[in-house]
């Protein structure tokens, strides 16, 4: 049984050959409530505060066993430990307050203490911040006492809350930027550095594109192996009509038959090169739209096709045909192998993703390492995008595609 992957984010797709049901965007993460942050952001100040007294009291300790070369090493050591506690202390206040989420492993050593010495400039720098801000909110009530007891002029009214107005646009955006900044240091203290993510992209990349060269052979060998088993084979045995038909000696009922045949023989040689045109790109897509590229997926496959197509705006030309070929393999592995008697193509935008989902209510058993599929999943990877085949025994088959348009 071939079931989701674990990384999967649930959708609200259509159900098995049932109407779609309303949603939007996947979502990713929920961002917790602004009271949670503003909590967490006050939280910091004080971590940065104790930041500080570890480094003045501890450090102090340790700093002429820092300064001995002999004994430098275990000092780091257990100045180390220390920062280690620490900054997991602010791991843990990232997670509940700011809903981050971290790869479980290992701080490297030669990231804590430079972490934990930024971290808490960052905390202390907030608290003088949110400092200011009090400061500025307890300003702002003497100023409305003022002005309920009379003794405050429009003049000095218009001055004081245009200069108020200005520094607490100010001081938000510092608090803003400065949480910004404590996001960065601990995605780069605690998860993969910007180098690891680069490498990460790279190997990514290298990967997608042997898939697409890989795909692109085991196209082209596809489209040899239908021309030769199919439309050559035809043509001999056009061919082959023909020349007999030019033979002498036959009555004129003979040749008019021979004739007869070729002729409808010509007729299946075009239909199968027509076929094979299509397999290998759609002029309706170019000149008609996917929408009626698709149609036309509908027209040729053997099965009741239920289309449901909800888009509006124009796709880049690139998911437009990964669209159409991941649609016109699935409907036609599902014609060859599933005994479906219903399929359901569902084609809809979620934001900057276009999401295309194939189901059919056949025997299921769909193998995701077929080369139909691997196929599809090399060209919808080539896109940054990604397909799910969930085939289990008994049916339904569902391949649903998820392709970035950004």
């Amino acid at each position: 049984m071939q079931g989701q992957s674990p990384d999967t984010t649930t959708q609200p797709f259509p159900t098995a050959l049932g109407p779609a049901q309303p949603g939007g965007e996947p979502p990713a993460t929920p961002s917790p409530a602004l009271p949670l942050r503003a909590i967490g952001v006050l939280l910091g100040c004080l971590t940065g505060l104790l930041g500080l007294l570890y480094f003045a009291v501890v450090g102090t300790l340790l700093g002429p066993l820092l300064l001995w070369p002999r004994t430098r090493r275990y000092a780091l050591v257990v100045l180390t430990a220390g920062a280690r506690r620490l900054t997991a202390l602010e791991r843990r206040r990232r997670s509940v307050f700011f809903g981050d989420r971290f790869p479980d492993r290992p701080v490297p050593e030669q990231r804590i203490l430079r972490y934990l010495a930024t971290r808490t400039y960052v905390g202390l720098l907030t608290g003088v911040v949110v400092g200011l801000l009090v400061f500025g909110v307890l300003l702002a009530g003497l100023l409305v006492a003022s002005l309920v007891r009379g003794t405050l002029s429009w003049r000095e009214l218009v001055t004081q809350g245009l200069l108020g107005g200005v520094l607490l646009f100010l001081n938000v955006q510092g608090l803003f930027s400065l949480e910004a900044l404590d996001a960065r240091l601990s995605r780069e203290c605690f998860g993969p550095s910007e180098r690891e993510l680069m490498q990460q992209r790279i190997d990514q990349l290298a990967a997608s594109r042997a898939a697409v060269l890989q795909a692109v052979d085991t196209e082209r060998r596809r489209i040899e192996r239908d021309l030769h088993d199919g439309v050559q084979q035809r043509l001999v045995a056009l061919a082959m009509l023909l020349g007999r038909a030019r033979r002498g000696g036959r009555t004129p009922e003979q040749a008019d038959s021979l004739v007869e045949q070729a002729h409808k023989e010509s007729q299946d040689v075009l239909t199968e090169l027509r076929e094979v045109a299509w397999r290998v790109y759609p002029t309706a897509l170019d000149n008609l739209g996917l929408q009626e590229a698709l149609a036309g997926v509908s027209e040729r496959c053997g099965i009741p096709i239920r289309m449901d197509f909800a888009l509006t705006g124009p796709l880049p030309a690139s998911v437009e045909t990964a669209a159409y070929f991941v649609v016109s393999e699935s409907v036609t592995n599902a014609a060859k192998h599933s005994a479906a008697t219903e399929i359901l193509v569902c084609v809809r935008r979620y934001g900057s993703v276009l999401v295309v989902r194939v189901e059919d209510n056949g025997v299921g058993g769909a193998d995701p390492s077929g080369s139909g599929l691997t196929g599809l999943h090399s060209r919808v990877g080539a896109l940054d995008g990604r397909l799910q085949v969930h085939s289990p025994s008994g049916g339904p088959t569902t391949i649903t595609a998820e392709l970035p348009c950004a």
